[in-house]
């Protein structure tokens, strides 16, 4: 790894762009990383060796600040280094830097720009992840995802992004949003830099030979929150899928979307009440306008409104799943977002495509899948059933190939 160009690209794309955090001096740290690396791997070399990774600002990494995105002083979060950053250290990745996020991953975009077009988002909460890897400027990322925070990132900057199964990677070491939904995952420029970090930080991974998955079209409300240009985009994904040989089958399914809806907002806003129980109290006034908004929701909901909403919730999954089975679905396939990334950074986009995912944690991903009218990116994203990561990075191959 030249460390010298590494900074340089860096230094130069994100006078614009805004997707790592600033740090005094990058260079030294990463030049003692580098020849730290070179001292453990004077042999075979790990996987990773000598990768460079954008690691999200809610995510504790040695050597590195952790802020949150937010103004409260970076002591408040000091802690062991994240398990997700030992294990990329251990396959002999070097951390390049802090990426930016909307603050503590809730609302509060950062200054992160979108590389198609600086006028736009670049999505979020894990923004400075996925635009420092369309950018050019590293070629792996890590970030989080409670809701849409790696999914639709990385489909308005146009790589692809892998939010495994929930719990499947230990979120030890990162600041938590709500438990019950936050998500590590990782961006690359293509599949098969995604499979390689997968395997290098998700548990047990066990690569495979998986067939040709069947896939299901989600028919009913869910479909309906796409933006027409992005329906018709999707529309013609699906064709091109069957084309390419696919069982592309359209199932009714999500009809209890807008209960599902209110009760994964419900269970977030409890919990990141709960997330900040000790902090928001001593700095609440250092906490930007949208994420005290959201606390403050929280701090209306009840233990038993939350119990509640639970137990919907793992009623919910239950007939997602038994839909799946029953229609012989491997694979939902859908739209990422409601369409391209939106004009101007005040928000970070909406995430209700990534929403039934999420709330029932199963493991998503998406594709680069063109280019909407004006040259935005499109996506693709992809769900298979519960556990079934390995099988749906093996299949992600296939369908971006068939919609690239």
């Amino acid at each position: 790894m030249d460390i010298a160009a590494l900074c340089d690209r860096i230094d130069r794309l994100d006078r614009d762009i805004h997707a790592f955090v600033g740090e005094a001096d990058r260079r030294g740290r990463l030049a003692k990383e580098a020849a730290a690396n070179a001292a453990r791997w004077s042999g075979e070399r790990p996987p990773l060796y000598g990768a460079a990774v954008g690691v999200k600002d809610i995510i504790r990494a040695d050597g590195t600040k952790t802020r949150g995105g937010s103004a409260l002083p970076a002591e408040v979060f000091d802690g062991p280094q994240a398990v997700v950053v030992d294990r990329l250290r251990a396959a002999g990745a070097l951390v390049a830097g802090k990426t930016v996020t909307a603050e503590f991953a809730v609302l509060a975009p950062g200054k992160t720009r979108n590389p198609h077009n600086l006028a736009h988002t670049p999505g979020g909460s894990s923004s400075g992840s996925a635009a420092a890897v369309a950018a050019g400027m590293v070629p792996y990322a890590v970030g989080t995802q409670t809701v849409g925070s790696v999914i639709r990132p990385a489909a308005f900057c146009g790589v692809v992004g892998f939010k495994p199964t929930f719990g499947r990677i230990p979120v030890d070491g990162v600041i938590p949003n709500a438990a019950s939904f936050d998500t590590l995952g990782v961006f690359a420029r293509d599949v098969a830099g995604v499979d390689l970090l997968a395997a290098a930080v998700c548990d047990g991974w066990e690569p495979g030979a998986w067939g040709t998955p069947v896939l299901g079209v989600p028919e009913g409300p869910y479909l309906g929150h796409a933006e027409p240009a992005s329906l018709a985009a999707y529309e013609r994904h699906a064709g091109l899928l069957r084309d390419a040989g696919y069982d592309v089958r359209r199932v009714p399914a999500l009809t209890d979307f807008e209960d599902m809806r209110r009760d994964l907002l419900l269970v977030n806003r409890y919990e990141l009440v709960r997330s900040h129980a000790d902090w928001f109290p001593r700095y609440g006034d250092l906490y930007r306008p949208e994420t005290v908004g959201a606390i403050r929701e929280g701090q209306r909901i009840t233990a038993d409104e939350y119990a509640a909403a639970q137990q919907r919730r793992a009623a919910t999954r239950r007939r997602l799943l038994d839909v799946m089975d029953s229609a012989g679905v491997d694979v939902w396939i859908a739209p990422p977002a409601p369409g391209p990334a939106p004009r101007g950074l005040a928000t970070t986009g909406n995430s209700v495509m990534c929403l039934p995912w999420s709330d029932t944690g199963l493991p998503a991903l998406t594709v680069p899948a063109g280019f909407a009218e004006g040259g935005l990116p499109l996506g693709l994203q992809a769900v298979a059933g519960p556990g079934r990561d390995e099988a749906l990075v093996a299949w992600a191959y296939g369908l971006a190939t068939a919609v690239a």
